[in-house]
């Protein structure tokens, strides 16, 4: 089997890679999945074992306290108060998937103990059996959605001409993302899921089954807002597709039905009366926050430093100003896609719009880099040093974050981890691509070796922050360009040259 594969020479040094070769040699290549998800979930527990957002740190904790108490509300009150209970204790601002499934993961743990979730006198809780419940949540919804949304993209894109090595390769390399294991499972959070319902929509658009599709990125939506950054590669994408396939007209009815039909039935509490479905969307889309609240390396927070926009500008002028800038962005990006949507484009669009929203959009998160993730892992073995690049950069960016947890050494681990299982540099890797991401290594050590030895001084106590701000920010710009650079340069076949895909 093994003879057919042509994986790239520049995961030539993959322990990955040795390991899926021995395997193959002995016969036993069919146990790759079982080896591979025993080895994602190991890791995954194993990084659970370490604190999370909000742990000991009354009166408010954090983001696990934040996903515990909509389990309690959602269990205890009508669907209708979900966004209107104590608002200031943690107000659910997810939209209505989420809350679906808060319900659904505080149901089955009242079930097992009625304390971890009882109404207002379980804030705060952090026993140990409450913390591995909720662990086990977030474990058990990315195993029921997202790896078997990894899977199956691997065997859509890397299943014909025996292309055994690679699909297995891709499929842990996907799945040991340091990225989103460090925010899932040690910060704490669902992101899996909502990545998850994405790819799945991916793997539908790859495959032509393009309502289904639709679903799954609604749910997605539903799920939560932040998906909204593929909306724009989605949307040409399907354009494109309706007007380049033979029955587009029907196409396009039909999508626009499914759109309807789906947010209707994720909504459909609140449709009754107009005050209620505010209420979610005001709750949903938190304007009055303002153009940000942590340092983020986004644009916003880069400029930030020489011009104070929230200081000289109105929340209403910050969000005129955001929206026109994402757009100008994204647009150029759409409408090339829109009018030749290949699937390859698709997937540097994918990247390229989620990328330009985390940079120029309202109210950006750390945590929100994890989208143009998930794009970008998918390329992995395409572009394997941009990806290596981008993860890193990602990590380095969510570094203060993390700190602030107490999540440094899961943060070291899984960074080394996933720079080991990625191999190195290949044989026939240039020397200007050697130098240049050495380099950017070397400036994150010296940043770390910096932000340990030396206090920053007490008139600038986030001088180290910033710093960080200013070149995750600048690597993300000079990735965005490469990517947009790319989806405009590549060729109409399919992702890995299998034209009958295309």
């Amino acid at each position: 089997m093994a003879t057919k594969d042509t994986t790239p020479s520049l995961f030539v040094h993959s322990p990955v890679l040795k390991a899926l070769q021995r395997l193959a040699q002995n016969q036993t290549l069919w146990t790759a999945p079982l080896i591979i998800i025993l080895f994602a979930s190991l890791i995954r527990w194993s990084v659970a074992l370490n604190p999370y957002s909000g742990y000991n740190s009354p009166p408010m904790f954090g983001d696990y306290e934040a996903q515990r108490h909509w389990m309690e509300i959602t269990t205890h009150l009508p669907t209708l108060k979900w966004y209107r209970y104590d608002l200031q204790w943690w107000g659910l601002d997810y939209p209505p998937l989420t809350a679906y499934h808060s319900w659904l993961c505080g149901l089955i743990g009242s079930k097992i103990n009625a304390s971890w979730f009882a109404l207002d006198t379980s804030r705060g809780m952090e026993t140990t059996s409450s913390k591995v419940f909720m662990r086990s949540t977030v474990f058990i919804s990315e195993a029921l959605i997202y790896v078997p949304a990894v899977y199956l993209y691997c065997q859509i894109i890397y299943s014909s001409n025996g292309q055994y090595l690679k699909k297995h390769m891709a499929a842990v390399l996907i799945l040991m993302q340091p990225a989103l294991i460090m925010i899932d499972h040690a910060h704490f959070q669902f992101n899996s899921v909502m990545l998850g319902l994405t790819l799945l929509s991916i793997d539908c658009f790859l495959t032509r089954h393009y309502v289904l599709g639709s679903v799954f990125f609604c749910a997605s939506l539903g799920f939560k807002q932040m998906a909204l950054y593929y909306s724009p590669a989605v949307f040409a994408f399907l354009l494109g597709r309706c007007f380049s396939e033979k029955k587009g007209i029907v196409l396009f009815v039909k999508l626009g039905v499914t759109v309807v039909i789906t947010f209707g039935i994720m909504f459909s509490p609140w449709l009754k009366s107009l005050d209620d479905i505010q209420q979610v969307i005001i709750r949903v889309f938190p304007v009055a926050r303002g153009l940000y609240e942590d340092k983020v390396a986004n644009v916003w927070c880069a400029i930030n430093v020489v011009i104070k926009l929230k200081q000289i500008l109105s929340v209403e002028s910050t969000v005129r100003l955001s929206l026109l800038t994402t757009i100008l962005a994204v647009l150029p990006i759409g409408i090339h896609l829109g009018i030749s949507p290949s699937k390859k484009r698709f997937i540097y669009a994918l990247i390229n719009s989620s990328l330009a929203f985390f940079l120029f959009s309202f109210q950006v998160h750390e945590k929100s880099i994890l989208l143009p993730l998930l794009p970008v892992s998918l390329l992995v073995l395409e572009e394997p040093i941009a990806t290596t690049m981008f993860m890193n950069v990602a990590m380095f960016s969510m570094f203060p974050l993390l700190k602030r947890e107490g999540l440094v050494i899961p943060y070291y681990i899984t960074s080394v981890m996933w720079n080991w299982l990625v191999g190195g540099y290949g044989p026939n890797t240039s020397l200007t691509t050697r130098l240049g991401t050495l380099g950017v290594h070397i400036m994150f050590v010296i940043w770390h070796i910096a932000e340990v030895s030396i206090p920053a001084p007490p008139s600038l106590p986030d001088l180290y922050t910033v710093i960080n701000v200013l070149i995750s920010c600048g690597l993300f710009t000079i990735l965005f360009f490469y990517y947009v650079y790319r989806q405009f340069t590549v060729t109409s076949s399919a992702i890995t040259n299998q034209k009958k895909t295309q």
